[in-house]
């Protein structure tokens, strides 16, 4: 655990962006001294110093709402550093996902994160199976109902190809994915386990070798 190369400011601060490892959104900007690092580093927890108390802060120590931190990233000039994390609940107190949610100039949001908050949504409509849940439905009728309709998205996926239409592609795509969560869910898996496969297949040989058969 070596912050020799972390370059803290007179007040023995470092800024921490925050980013969920599962989407790539920003949830926060905090500060950071040695001792915050270092706990950060032991327990992969989020770990920060508060400006206004002038003291350690544990996030998630009273709310609940903790990160577990999958990656500490420290930038070229060394005076900054980045927390990858795993948010269990809400980063801002307000009860906003992100710090950031009042957009100046308003974009359109990546497939990472859209996939992670349609996931998130599954997981919640799977935990309390409300009435007229579709999701709530596809549990109910079991596992080989749900691969039954992978299999016929799939088929939706190769007729909306074969009929040279983008659009259709489009809806008949976003229609696999759907489902495709569904069943990560079922398993306890999750869009974070896909990335660290295809990025375990990418890192060595570049992206023409992604397939694995």
């Amino acid at each position: 655990m070596d912050l020799g190369a972390v370059r803290f400011d007179e007040r023995g601060l470092v800024p921490v962006v925050v980013q969920d490892a599962r989407t790539g959104e920003v949830l926060t900007l905090a500060y950071a001294n040695r001792e915050a690092l270092e706990e950060t580093l032991r327990t992969r927890r989020s770990t920060f110093f508060s400006r206004s108390r002038q003291a350690l802060w544990r996030k998630g120590e009273t709310s609940g709402h903790t990160q577990e931190v999958v990656e500490v990233l420290l930038d070229c000039d060394g005076d900054a550093v980045v927390y990858r994390v795993i948010p269990k609940g809400p980063a801002c107190h307000t009860g906003e996902r992100s710090c950031f949610h009042h957009p100046l100039l308003p974009g359109e949001p990546d497939l990472g994160f859209v996939l992670g908050q349609v996931y998130a949504t599954i997981q919640e409509r799977l935990k309390t199976l409300p009435e007229g849940s579709y999701v709530a439905r596809l549990h109910r009728a079991g596992l080989d109902r749900i691969l039954k309709k992978i299999g016929e998205e799939a088929g939706e996926v190769i007729l909306a190809a074969k009929n040279g239409n983008p659009e259709e592609v489009r809806h008949e795509v976003s229609d696999l994915l759907f489902h495709l969560l569904l069943v990560l869910a079922e398993l306890g898996l999750g869009p974070e386990d896909l990335a660290q496969t295809l990025w375990a297949r990418h890192r060595p040989s570049g992206p023409e070798d992604l397939p694995s058969s």
